[in-house]
């Protein structure tokens, strides 16, 4: 990252308002329900193997809505199981939002929630530190990975939780979407090095093949409405494009060289569509399942 600039994550207030505009202005949810409901349930269906009592770990797991989806679909799949769900957040914020959607929720009694407001790194310290035994059935890493400074070895960890049949689900924006252009471009001046700020599911496609491991993989279409980001001084605009380059105040604080450059490739159709006058962005997103060490 350009030294004069400083990483949106070290803003929570800041990066807050941007993901929720975010989610507004992108089917990115939208695409994620719609695997959850018509591809997920295949997925899960071994991990019960005649259990009566499940273990989940959500890594990432934000407000809970996602989270909240595929728990649906396991209590589809299984009726008769209870459920321990291991719930790991670093934001007080989104901690706070997924607490209240569950106590607005009813049939939620057969799910045991555990908060653990940390991060990924601190939860597998915490983890090591108490020697765990415990094994989990189904593991997800939903839009996280960005946020560690070694994805390879974060996967390694929580797939060495998996139970017999247990199942590791990881989703991150595909490296054919439009962020897969972007930082590919622009890595060296946008990206975090103190973490994995610009890695996509073909980063972690490429992992998995030089270490030998198995996993299944898929493609969700999603776009996002980044017209805004062309009206120079428009507040929601300025919230979009801090979220697309995940910098602070990026049109503030970048050169006008680098703002020029990542707005004209915003605008490229390798990244985005122009339809009755608004401007699309390919948010495509990947998910990769991968099995329990063996």
């Amino acid at each position: 990252m350009a030294s004069s600039l400083r990483s949106l994550v070290n803003d929570d207030s800041r990066y807050q308002k941007c993901f929720q505009l975010f989610l507004e202005r992108s089917s990115e949810h939208q695409s994620m329900r719609d695997f959850i409901h018509n591809t997920l349930p295949d997925i899960l269906g071994s991990i019960g193997n005649g259990k009566s009592h499940l273990n989940i770990i959500g890594v990432g797991s934000g407000a809970g809505e996602i989270d909240l989806e595929m728990l649906s679909e396991l209590r589809l799949k299984y009726p008769e199981v209870t459920v321990d769900n291991e719930v790991v957040e670093p934001s007080v914020t989104q901690l706070q939002s997924y607490r209240a959607l569950v106590s607005q929720k009813p049939c939620l009694d057969y799910i045991k929630f555990s908060w653990n407001q940390m991060t990924a790194i601190e939860f597998e310290e915490h983890w090591r530190a108490k020697t765990m035994t415990k094994k989990a059935d189904f593991i997800h890493m939903i839009q996280m990975l960005y946020y560690v400074k070694d994805p390879g070895a974060t996967i390694n960890f929580f797939r060495s939780l998996l139970d017999n049949n247990g199942k590791l689900l990881i989703i991150l924006v595909s490296g054919e979407s439009g962020w897969g252009k972007l930082w590919r471009s622009y890595r060296t001046q946008l990206c975090n090095a103190e973490i994995s700020q610009c890695v996509t599911t073909g980063d972690i496609r490429g992992l998995l093949d030089r270490q030998g491991v198995s996993y299944q993989s898929y493609e969700l279409p999603s776009q996002m409405e980044i017209t805004e980001c062309f009206a120079e001084g428009d507040e929601k605009g300025e919230l979009l494009l801090d979220f697309l380059t995940e910098v602070l105040d990026f049109s503030k604080t970048a050169s006008p060289e680098l703002r020029a450059g990542v707005l004209e490739l915003l605008r490229h159709p390798d990244c985005s569509v122009e339809s009755n006058g608004k401007v699309v962005f390919n948010n495509n997103l990947g998910v990769i399942v991968i099995d329990q060490l063996t």
